[in-house]
């Protein structure tokens, strides 16, 4: 057992080294021979080789403080690295907090919905009383003389300034004080037309509106009422030629279909004769009128708006300051000087949903699935059952024309040719996409990105950095060399 104790011992000083090999030695002696000595030997071996494999593994070499040299260049370089550190990484983090819009085109699968139209219109030169709004669609539902929802509102003559005369049309058909103290035996006759449905007195009529509206299911022209012993008691004649040189402005909000269909503003009282649309436009052309009073259909459409407005909060946040994005028929203006005359504007409209940042966290990872399982609301609504907003957007052609046809020489263009016919008015004609836009919100980094470019920006500029001292400091020796010598 001595023997390999000094065989122990003699190893162990043979590799030992520095201060570590004087404490070896004492230890050693001090050590009891058999098995106890073999172990603790073995336990410090072990030691000392894991911290020689750790210290092998540093690539992070330190110098003593006394090799260290410091420059003035070399504190101008870091000043400026801290400063080019800090900009980089605001802009990285400005770029993590960046709102992104992500478009997702996909199949608009809802069924049964009514849509609204939000319009607003100018008629410089033609009076309300002869503004006719008609709605009708592919599905066979008409709405003839939409009143409900819109406003007429006077304007004064545009030689006048066009200024706002009264919020409501004026109203022709109201009885007057004569009217009120008829005999209460009067029945007034429907000049030849079978009388109207709720009248003042069955069987009668008695006022100019209700002669009128039975004109209107006979579909007869009416004209002036100038015959007519109710209209002439009234004075519907005199009050009609009082606003003559009137314009008016058109506002409010129609709820369609969501179908093809079109919605046309046009001149006289309209009613359906077999299968054909017409108006009544006795009072509209009047060959005897001056050019100051004839009527035309020159226009200028303010708004033409499809489904909710959207959110001007929404719409700043992505900057969509132009109100063109989504609605370019606004501030539209068509002249004419010609009463019978056709305005046509084909329009496509593209269900549009915005998914504002974190709508349903559930369903933000996949929009497709987002479509298909989760509710994006209901139209009308400017925000959904999910948190989106739902709207509409829309593309517009136009195309204008006489009613007396013929083609366009005075434009110079010889070879196209228009056709006959028709009636004076302004047509939007809109179809449905069977498509849907969505448009979603989205951070174009996550923070594990962010993480990962402000380390690349540290790394990145104190390497160049570094670089860029040694460059400096090693010209400075070589220029400091030549001086020397």
């Amino acid at each position: 057992m001595r023997r390999h104790y000094s065989k122990t011992r003699s190893h162990l000083l043979t590799h030992s080294d520095s201060i570590f090999g004087t404490y070896y030695s004492a230890a050693v002696y001090k050590l009891s021979p058999g098995v106890c000595d073999s172990a603790y030997g073995r336990q410090l071996t072990g030691e000392m080789s894991a911290k020689s494999r750790f210290t092998r593994l540093d690539a992070f070499a330190k110098t003593v403080e006394d090799a260290r040299i410091r420059t003035k260049s070399g504190g101008v370089i870091t000043i400026a690295s801290l400063l080019i550190v800090m900009w980089l990484v605001w802009g990285e983090w400005a770029d993590y907090r960046r709102v992104v819009v992500l478009p997702e085109l996909v199949v608009d699968k809802s069924r049964g919905e009514r849509m609204e139209i939000h319009l607003n219109m100018t008629f410089p030169r033609l009076p309300c009383e002869l503004l006719t709004l008609d709605v009708m669609d592919v599905s066979g539902e008409q709405q003839v003389g939409v009143a409900h929802g819109v406003n007429k509102v006077r304007l004064s003559p545009r030689n006048e300034g066009g200024k706002v005369i009264d919020v409501q049309a004026l109203d022709l058909h109201s009885p007057s004080e004569a009217a009120k103290h008829l005999d209460p035996e009067y029945c007034g006759e429907c000049g030849g037309a079978t009388p109207p449905p709720n009248v003042i007195k069955p069987g009668c009529c008695t006022t100019c509106e209700e002669v009128r509206q039975a004109y209107a299911e006979k579909q007869w022209a009416f004209g002036d009422g100038s015959n007519i012993e109710q209209c002439t008691r009234e004075g519907y004649a005199e009050r009609l030629a009082e606003q003559r040189r009137e314009g008016c402005r058109i506002e409010g909000v129609l709820k369609v279909n969501k179908v093809i269909g079109n919605f046309h503003i046009a001149p006289g009282r309209s009613f359906t004769t077999g299968n054909m649309h017409v108006h009544d436009l006795d009072t509209y052309i009047d060959p005897n009128a001056g050019p100051a009073e004839q009527h035309t259909m020159s226009h200028l459409v303010h708004e033409l708006r499809f489904g909710p407005q959207l959110p001007a909060e929404l719409a700043g946040r992505w900057g969509w300051t132009d109100h063109h994005h989504t609605n370019p028929l606004d501030d539209t203006k068509q002249e004419t000087d010609e009463p019978a005359y056709n305005f046509l504007y084909f329009v496509k409209v593209v269900s549009t949903s915005y998914l504002p940042l974190g709508w349903d966290p559930q369903f933000s990872t996949a929009i497709h699935n987002a479509y298909d399982k989760a509710p994006l609301g209901y139209h009308g609504l400017a925000y959904g059952t999910q948190g989106s907003i739902e709207a509409h957007q829309y593309s517009v052609t136009s195309h204008k024309r006489p009613l007396s046809g013929g083609n366009d020489a005075a434009e110079g263009h010889k070879e196209r040719v228009h056709a006959g016919g028709g009636i004076p008015g302004v047509f939007f004609n809109y179809d449905i996409s069977p498509m849907k836009v969505v448009n979603r919100e989205a951070r174009p980094k996550t923070f594990t990105n962010f993480l990962t470019g402000v380390c690349a920006i540290i790394g990145g500029t104190l390497t160049v950095a570094a670089a860029l001292d040694r460059g400096v400091y090693e010209g400075a020796m070589r220029v400091k060399k030549l001086h020397s010598s």
